[in-house]
């Protein structure tokens, strides 16, 4: 069995690990290895959910900015009606993100806080990152990333659409080179479940080491950049 890891001092700030990647980049097998290891996670799409819950400021400021068309019958936010809404229309989707953005970003800082002293490190998973434009809240990015082709194929696989429906999902995100500039850490998920696995576990130990130094000194350790893919490494 793993050895239990050193937890932080009380009230240290985890050393933080943002996860991002591409839609069916293999994003969520990587958290879940990550958990398996004993790192806490906060995942920003649950959270986008959260927010959004009846009851809830953000919502009531979605149904003022769109109208409660984006209700469904009993009330809830219906993803599917805004998402049509907002696919080709920029300026609707920018009008959502500086609704939705702000309050994910504080409920994410919550829980973080919350879970300060459950983990040496942090896993942050922001699918966003990249259209974020910002990476200052974390300590390290790393990306999960995969051949378009594969992207297309899981996707087809996973949702049932067709291989231009697939396309077009892909090209609404950020581009893989605009992911990639802001990694520090990469795993090329062209594999298998057991070469993510090695690779979580390789990079498990480098973060709790980066995290024992920054503990020590306050301050992120320099560490150079990594890539992980199939094969020998």
């Amino acid at each position: 069995m793993e050895p239990s890891a050193p937890k932080p001092p009380t009230n240290a700030r985890p050393f933080r690990v943002a996860l991002t990647g591409g839609i069916a980049s293999g994003k969520s097998t990587v958290a879940d290895l990550f958990v398996s290891h004993g790192a806490a996670l906060i995942d920003t799409d649950l959270i986008a959910r959260e927010v959004v819950e009846p009851g809830r400021p953000a919502l009531a400021r979605v149904v003022d900015a769109f109208g409660p068309s984006i209700l469904g019958s009993d009330g809830r936010f219906d993803r599917s009606r805004l998402r049509e809404l907002i696919f080709s229309d920029a300026a609707a989707r920018r009008t959502l993100e500086a609704i939705l953005h702000p309050a994910i970003r504080e409920e994410m800082e919550r829980q973080s806080a919350a879970l300060a002293n459950a983990s040496p490190y942090q896993i942050l998973a922001i699918p966003l990152l990249a259209e974020s434009g910002r990476r200052d809240h974390v300590d390290r990015v790393l990306v999960v990333d995969a051949p378009e082709h594969l992207q297309v194929k899981r996707l087809m696989a996973r949702d049932g659409v067709t291989e231009a429906q697939a396309l077009a999902s892909l090209r609404a995100q950020a581009t893989r080179e605009a992911r990639l500039v802001l990694a520090d850490d990469v795993i090329v998920n062209s594999g298998n479940v057991d070469d993510l696995a090695g690779h979580v576990a390789r990079l498990h130990e480098k973060y709790l080491a980066l995290a024992a130094a920054a503990a020590k000194t306050g301050v992120p350790p320099a560490s150079g950049n990594s890539r992980l893919s199939p094969g020998p490494q």
